[in-house]
């Protein structure tokens, strides 16, 4: 279920996800409130699980991870103990950005960093040892048209008057 955000909330989250590096007194200004009441939203915002955690956001080019590939994988196996040795697989290499489960033909999508295609050809060799696909697609990307952690915040009707909880 969605939290329900007020303006303010949605106005702080808005900000964090710009920079959460900002101090309280110079979030509270770019919000247009002080600070009791932003911490407080934050603080209630974290325990609603709104905000799972603050991270550092890193320039993948600077650190040589040049070669950005979506995989896409098929598999002739839909049992339990191939999907936990999957997920295993994927959540031990620091190459997989994302991975997602699909509806459709393909049944995995991963979002893989490397520094070459040939530090692919690594990650997916060492992929298919520990677990077997059935057909792999191998996707590099050109050319980085956009790249957000930030994700839109819906405007729901807020309550006004006495009532308002």
């Amino acid at each position: 279920m969605a939290a329900a955000l007020d303006a303010l909330d949605r106005k702080i989250l808005d900000a964090l996800q710009q920079d959460a590096s900002r101090s309280l007194e110079e979030l509270a200004r770019a919000v247009g409130a002080s600070k009791t009441p932003v911490w407080n939203r934050i603080r209630k915002l974290k325990a609603a699980g709104v905000i799972r955690r603050e991270v550092v956001v890193l320039d993948p080019d600077a650190l040589g991870l040049e070669a950005c590939f979506f995989v896409l994988i098929r598999t002739a196996e839909h049992d339990a103990g191939w999907l936990a040795r999957f997920q295993q697989a994927i959540l031990n290499r620091p190459e997989v950005l994302e991975a997602h489960r699909l509806a459709g033909d393909i049944d995995y999508i991963l979002k893989v960093r490397v520094t070459n295609p040939r530090a692919y050809d690594d990650f997916y060799r060492a992929l298919i040892k520990e677990v077997s696909i059935f057909n792999v697609t191998s996707t590099l990307s050109m050319e980085e048209m956009k790249n957000t952690t930030a994700l839109p915040l819906p405007v729901v009707a807020e309550k006004t008057g006495p009532d308002r909880a």
